[in-house]
């Protein structure tokens, strides 16, 4: 094991680097994949049974197909139909973020569905616009239930980037994995790998906690409890009853 220690700290320039494309790969791809859970999210609510429709298929097809066809299918069959050669880390981000996002819709969904029939009512009483209804009563109380399974989500698109070896990416996995043929030690290379994707898995739910809480924070309108209040006794000041 200290071989491979010796050897992982003389190389940490190309440890960097892996843990950049790691990074990179599921920030960006969890970026996309928001969006896209929106965006099918607030179409799977809709009135229009197109649009639901719509949302449906494309939500169903992601979900029902293998992560790891769709990257291969991205970096080795649009080059062929399109003519152009996708970058690993693009196509990375596009596969985990179409693929992630087609999950975070149901999450969307049921986050909106949840919010009580009474608030909608309300919003409409008031005479707001279907997109003031949305974004000043519906979303605010939607948004902190949905944290939660996004962060769930988020974890799982971390614990999915080693796939972009396949596809010839630098990422973290691909650089242990290039220390470990060349130490032979193969206990010293994997745990420490464990330990490094535990290290980004804790960061990101810490941070998503956090998240959470303000959000929470938010919607109840206050950040600590109320100071209790202070009752002076009448007849300490008045000497009582005669």
């Amino acid at each position: 094991m200290g071989d491979f220690l010796s050897y992982f700290f003389d190389h940490m320039p190309d440890v960097w680097s892996g843990l950049g494309v790691t990074v990179s790969a599921t920030l960006m791809g969890s970026a996309v994949a928001l969006v896209l859970a929106f965006v099918l999210g607030f179409m799977a609510d809709s009135r229009l049974v197109l649009v639901r429709g719509t949302a449906r298929v494309v939500v169903e097809f992601f979900r029902g197909t293998s992560l790891y066809v769709q990257l291969f299918w991205l970096y080795y069959a649009l080059p062929i139909l399109t003519g152009y050669e996708l970058s690993p880390l693009f196509c990375g981000v596009v596969a985990f973020g179409i693929n992630y996002g087609a999950y975070g819709s149901e999450v969307v969904r049921g986050g909106l569905n949840a919010v009580p029939t009474a608030q909608r009512e309300a919003a409409v009483a008031l005479n707001m616009t279907p997109a003031q209804r949305m974004w000043r009563v519906i979303l605010p109380q939607a948004w902190p239930q949905m944290i939660p399974s996004f962060t769930n989500l988020l974890i799982q698109l971390l614990k999915c980037t080693p796939l972009l070896w396949l596809i010839s990416a630098a990422d973290l996995t691909t650089v242990v994995q290039q220390m470990r043929d060349r130490t032979g030690e193969s206990s010293a290379a994997y745990l420490t790998l464990l330990v490094m994707y535990f290290v980004l898995a804790y960061t990101l739910t810490l941070l998503m906690n956090a998240l959470e809480r303000h959000a929470k924070a938010r919607l109840t309108g206050r950040t600590k409890k109320p100071r209790p209040l202070r009752v002076e006794k009448v007849g300490a000041t008045t000497g009582g009853a005669r």
